[in-house]
């Protein structure tokens, strides 16, 4: 159970945020106007109105089916792949340069290659999520493949065990605990890629909204919008720390 201290600093340090923020569009906005419409008052009221007519959490859920097909994509792709990277070293060998070049290509930089190939629409979003997501998934699970103990293998050895089985039974298992560090890794960047990729082509989701509130000039919806797109982030991001301790529990 946590104590007292590991609820007060994070509260506290949430206040102290908030305080900055309002000092930030008080003291440093051009004009009254900024103020006005940027404040923690504004703002809190614009969610409150997005939230109540709903519109919030239908761009939410759209945003979020786009975050889990890609995921699903990635690890698709990626579990397989890291696989054999961890299992054969001459794969591992021919495909570190291509894994290490395509990684640090941004996946934004495809938005335009995306659109080429899948038109406008959900597919070219959920390809540059995937994209994003695949190559945390790759290197951990083949990370996760490396670390597993070699009598672990020894002893499926002694027992007859084939490869079948000791994919199954060994290696899947020992990369539970990798593939979610991945995952979550993974969400990170995919959250980061999502709201900008949504700027393009699509008519719902939180990129999309914010792109509508600037056009309307609704600044208090925008900054909720922004706001409530961290909150997202940091409630998935949570979710994947309880799935990766609940694994680690379960392995220990």
């Amino acid at each position: 159970m946590p104590g007292v201290r590991d609820i007060t600093l994070p509260l506290a340090g949430l206040a102290l945020l908030i305080g900055l923020w309002w000092l930030a569009v008080h003291w440093l906005g051009a004009d009254a106007f900024m103020a006005a419409q940027f404040s923690p008052g504004n703002t809190w009221q614009a969610a409150m109105e997005l939230a109540g007519s709903g519109e919030l959490w239908v761009h939410a859920l759209y945003s979020l089916r786009r975050v889990a097909l890609g995921l699903v994509i990635a690890v698709v792709i990626g579990v397989p792949l890291g696989l054999l990277v961890g299992i054969s070293r001459a794969f591992a060998s021919a495909s570190s340069a291509s894994v290490q070049f395509l990684r640090m290509i941004s996946p934004l930089s495809w938005m335009p290659l995306a659109v080429m190939a899948f038109g406008v629409g959900d597919a070219p979003v959920v390809a540059l999520v995937a994209f994003a997501a695949v190559w945390p998934i790759v290197l951990n699970v083949a990370a996760g493949i490396r670390a597993i103990d070699p009598q672990w293998l020894k002893l499926a050895d002694s027992v007859g065990a084939g490869r079948l089985a000791r994919l199954t039974h060994v290696m899947v298992p020992a990369i539970a605990s990798h593939l979610l560090t991945g995952l979550r890794l993974a969400i990170g960047l995919v959250w980061i890629v999502l709201v900008p990729a949504e700027m393009l082509g699509v008519n719902e989701g939180l990129g999309y909204l914010i792109l509508d509130t600037r056009d309307r000039m609704a600044y208090g919806e925008l900054m909720a919008t922004i706001l409530f797109i961290g909150l997202l982030g940091f409630l998935l991001d949570w979710l994947a720390r309880q799935a990766h301790r609940r694994a680690g529990g379960l392995s220990a």
